[in-house]
């Protein structure tokens, strides 16, 4: 193989509409643009979302709600996720991003554990933020809870 012999794949290269070079062609007379109007212009048509004149949709609906940037948003896990480590365990953001158990949220301020199914072993659980719920029900199967 050498460089000089290098093509591309079949197909990859299309060529290109040869306009205006006469009946035979196909594309003769108007180059595929019809018969006058705007499209048929030099630099023809129109904007996206141009309605003749006639007031945009996007104007005639109105604007509602509003992204508030200083939202933080938290991984969740549920006690029934943290059910499935073994007692003693030491369960916090990295060990359940890595055991592939949390959702990772874009610009994450950490994890929240929520009370949602039950608890049985005694495990210690580092979190940003935890329901009452969950707090409650990790002390009583005998685990501690440390936020972070």
């Amino acid at each position: 193989m050498r460089i000089d012999t290098l093509k591309p794949a079949e197909g990859a290269n299309t060529p290109s509409k040869r306009l205006g070079r006469g009946i035979g062609s196909g594309l003769g007379k108007t180059s595929g643009k019809g018969h006058k109007g705007q499209w048929a212009r030099s630099g023809g048509g129109v904007r996206p979302g141009f309605e003749g004149g006639q007031m945009p949709l996007i104007r005639r609906i109105p604007k509602r709600g509003f992204n508030n940037h200083f939202r933080k948003e938290y991984s969740l896990v549920n006690l029934s996720i943290l059910d499935k480590f073994e007692s003693g365990a030491v369960v916090d953001f990295s060990i359940l991003a890595e055991k592939g158990l949390i959702k990772e949220v874009k610009n994450s301020a950490g994890l929240k554990v929520l009370g949602n199914g039950e608890i049985t072993k005694a495990i210690t659980v580092k979190a940003n933020k935890i329901s009452a719920s969950a707090k409650e029900a990790i002390e009583k199967a005998g685990g501690k809870v440390e936020l972070i």
